[in-house]
């Protein structure tokens, strides 16, 4: 029924997209800041040029620039500085109803005698963070909302680049390079932040839908490898987010509504005269439109609400202040169905309840010290809570509790930078990161579905890591570039610490091609409620299994090479090795367990850091970036993921789906006039299924749950996994407004990719489950 919907929807669309363009020319504001990429400092005096009318203006002390009467549509600008490279800024967006604001960095160039023009490398996707030579890209707020099916968001944008995979079509969370989703690391204007997420379960790094608005987000930098030394606590990958700030000279609003739910948000000037911006925004949904479509978007009832904003407070002569947080309250319901004739599976017995609750407040400080030294300051606090139980309904329609589980993690957050250009040639960057952590643990499970209720985890506590690194940038020229650095890590709950040596090189060959190489030992806490494990010993008492574990640890190894073949078209290869120690298992010598195969929940059992690990393997990227209103990207990643666990035997992790497969393009319509603008986005994914490990039916059928060969773990390899998906769109300009009509559509073949399989007692037998279907998500926007 929903697919003719959305076929009448799309050629609604394409119909409206070829009609007659409105005869008036419109225009916006084009305006911004051109900065110093790591110190944040203004670069005044610089000059930029918007090309399309050959209008020139030079930056004020604060380093902005303005254009007024900018026609809509697509845009270019070239920026020049005495000490900077040149830049070359495409498709610059412009829109009728809002104003365009840019901050815009310059990379440094060593030669500084006389004004030279030297033309940087194609700027697009280099990563915000000078420091991360390989394994890096800069993503841009336009790409979570122009790949087909991310919607706005930056888990969802992730899976289209080499190398990252999904876990769940139901969840966000992501696979990079074999690694577990637990290695990710979330940061926001340079603080570490909670995971970002709707729906989220305790420990895991993502969820169900973003909590972070698009409205607020600003270029961010996302980091698969060989991390610069700043960035520690993570095995697999960063996002570095970054906020954009408010418009600082008129009020704008946007309303969005779509199946998704309602999304207000607003931003303005704090007062008349002045520098300071606010923004906010605001999202309520409870799913309920997709029930009613026919769309199944999981059992129970779904309900989420969030809100995040941005408030920058500039002085004269104290620096800048940013007031910053964001908060999302989700939770899901299934109510027990007591008509017994409407069972179909074991599932439809155990009705549950589950909340995740995420909080972020923070507070940060920019200061200059002359033109050469910047310190970066924040404190913060953020709060987390996920709980939830389950209960088993009885034959005679008695509800009986099988799980139960609330964890509540409070952090008083620290952190500073102090960075230091002693020339063009040599920078150097230091800092401290702290994280006060109170926590309240509780959890009450079965080992199976026929055993008693045990309590596992009760503790309340306080505990901190303390984090230190040092890193040195040095450029024998414009075309070779040193970056070494050491990281620190410890935790006080049990006085384990890492010493962490990191370094890479890069070198321009040529303006079209470069290789790096990077190398970086990075160590991580485990998930908190492992280290509070806890059960009865013979004598009666409680025994702590876990509070001595050290952290997990992994060398990364990667070899980058990057060729132009025009323009706007780039091919870049990357080879990677990572070696892991001290991986979590099992204390006991015949158990296949391993950390570096869950997907985020507290397991609550002994282990040891006698575990290995290693992943290895080869990413190809073929991207041509928006040009002439189209881009595409075509990508594969060859690879294999291999642990040790407490037997000694080596096997394939849960992750190691030894290949991956994106095609992503798209290509926008636009009227002769630029007003209206039709856009066409489409993404592919092909890639091997994930391991699983062989179900003992025999067993399974006895005991009346499942029952696994745990001695063949992960020996067994799913379907692989196939999913296209499809956005269209049509935007209208009008004076001082626009609106943007969209339609995502996630699985748009309506593949059924295996997730899982397992035994149900009610049917008797083992049963497939499958991910999503077909999932549309309609959305009507309006910008003024």
């Amino acid at each position: 029924m929903y697919t003719r919907t959305i076929k009448h929807i799309i050629l609604f669309l394409f119909f409206i997209s070829m009609s007659l363009a409105l005869r008036a020319q419109l225009t916006q504001t084009l305006r911004g800041t051109v900065i110093d990429p790591i110190l944040q400092s203004p670069v005044t005096g610089a000059t930029v040029l918007l090309v399309s009318a050959n209008r020139t203006v030079t930056t004020d002390g604060n380093g902005s620039f303005r254009f007024s009467d900018v026609p809509v549509g697509s845009q270019q600008l070239r920026i020049s500085s005495v000490g900077y490279k040149e830049a070359t800024i495409d498709n610059i967006v412009i829109i009728a109803g809002k104003e365009t604001i840019l901050n815009l960095p310059l990379e440094i160039d060593v030669k500084t005698q006389k004004e030279v023009v030297v033309v940087a490398n194609s700027r697009k996707n280099r990563p915000l963070n000078e420091l991360s030579a390989v394994s890096a890209r800069a993503f841009t707020v336009e790409e979570t909302q122009r790949y087909a099916a991310a919607v706005n968001d930056p888990l969802r944008m992730a899976t289209a680049f080499a190398g990252v995979v999904s876990t769940d079509d139901g969840n966000n969370q992501i696979a990079i390079r074999g690694n577990s989703p637990t290695g990710l690391l979330w940061k926001m204007e340079g603080m570490d932040i909670p995971n970002p997420n709707h729906f989220s379960n305790a420990g895991s790094s993502g969820g169900g839908i973003s909590i972070l608005s698009a409205q607020l987000l600003s270029n961010s930098d996302f980091v698969t490898g060989a991390f610069a030394p700043e960035y520690g606590n993570a095995l697999s990958g960063v996002f570095d987010l970054k906020l954009r700030k408010g418009n600082n000279n008129k009020r704008e609003y946007s309303l969005q509504a779509g199946l998704l739910g309602l999304n207000v948000s607003a931003e303005g000037p704090l007062m008349p005269h002045y520098n300071g911006s606010y923004l906010v925004n605001y999202r309520y949904s409870t799913l309920s439109l997709l029930d009613k479509i026919g769309v199944n978007v999981g059992d129970g009832e779904n309900n989420f609400q969030d809100l995040s904003y941005n408030i920058f407070i500039p002085t004269n002569n104290a620096g800048n202040f940013t007031f910053f947080g964001f908060g999302g309250l989700s939770s899901t319901k299934l109510k027990p169905d007591y008509d017994s004739s409407k069972w179909e599976r074991q599932s439809d017995r155990y009705p549950y309840t589950f909340r995740a609750n995420t909080g972020m407040t923070g507070i940060t400080h920019n200061y200059l010290f002359g033109s050469r030294t910047s310190l970066r300051s924040a404190v913060g606090l953020s709060y987390v809570e996920n709980g939830g139980d389950e209960h088993y309904l009885e034959d005679n329609k008695d509800l009986s509790l099988s799980y139960r589980e609330n964890y509540q993690t409070k952090k008083w957050l620290a952190n500073s930078t102090l960075a230091h250009r002693f020339n063009n040639r040599n920078l150097v960057k230091t800092g401290f990161i702290l994280n006060l952590v109170d926590f309240n643990f509780y959890q009450r499970a079965k080992e199976n579905p026929n055993a008693p209720l045990e309590e596992r985890i009760n503790v309340s506590g306080n505990a901190a890591t303390v984090q230190g690194f040092a890193e040195w940038q040095h450029k024998k020229g414009n075309n070779l570039t040193f970056n070494t650095g050491l990281h620190f890590l410890t935790l006080t709950l049990n006085n384990t610490y890492s010493v962490e040596p990191r370094a890479s090189v890069k070198w321009d060959l040529s303006k079209k091609q470069s290789i790096a190489f990077a190398y970086g030992l990075h160590g991580q806490v485990q998930p908190w409620g492992i280290y509070f494990a806890e059960r009865q010993n013979a004598g009666g008492g409680i025994e702590k299994l876990n509070r001595d574990l050290e952290f997990t640890k992994a060398h990364h190894f990667v070899l980058s090479h990057q060729y132009s073949l025009g323009k706007n078209l780039r091919l870049k290869t990357e080879l990677y090795y990572q070696h892991l120690q001290n991986v979590p298992v099992s204390t006991s010598d015949t158990n296949t367990f391993s950390t570096l195969n869950i997907l985020g929940e507290y397991v609550a059992e002994a282990f040891v850091n006698k575990g290995k690990g290693k992943n290895y393997g080869i990413e190809l990227a073929l991207e041509k970036y928006l040009d002439k209103n189209m881009y595409y990207m075509v990508n594969t990643s060859l690879y294999q993921s291999k642990y040790t666990a407490a037997d000694g035997k080596e096997r394939n992790t849960r992750f190691n789906g030894n290949y991956v497969v994106n095609v992503v393009g798209g290509k926008d319509f636009v009227s002769a006039n630029g007003l209206r603008t039709f856009g066409v986005n489409i993404k592919t994914v092909y890639s091997g299924g994930f391991r699983t490990t062989p179900i003992d039916i025999a067993r399974s059928k006895a005991e009346g749950y499942t029952v696994l060969h745990d001695e063949q773990a992960f020996s067994l390899q799913n379907p692989a996994y196939f999913r296209t998906d499809l956005r269209v769109s049509m935007k209208w300009n009008k004076r001082n407004l626009t609106s943007t009509l969209s339609l995502d559509i996630q699985n748009v073949s309506n593949r059924q990719n295996i997730y899982n399989q397992s035994f149900d007692k009610l049917k008797g037998e083992v049963v497939t489950n499958y991910q999503t279907g077909l999932i549309p998500v309609l959305n009507y926007k309006v910008e003024f």
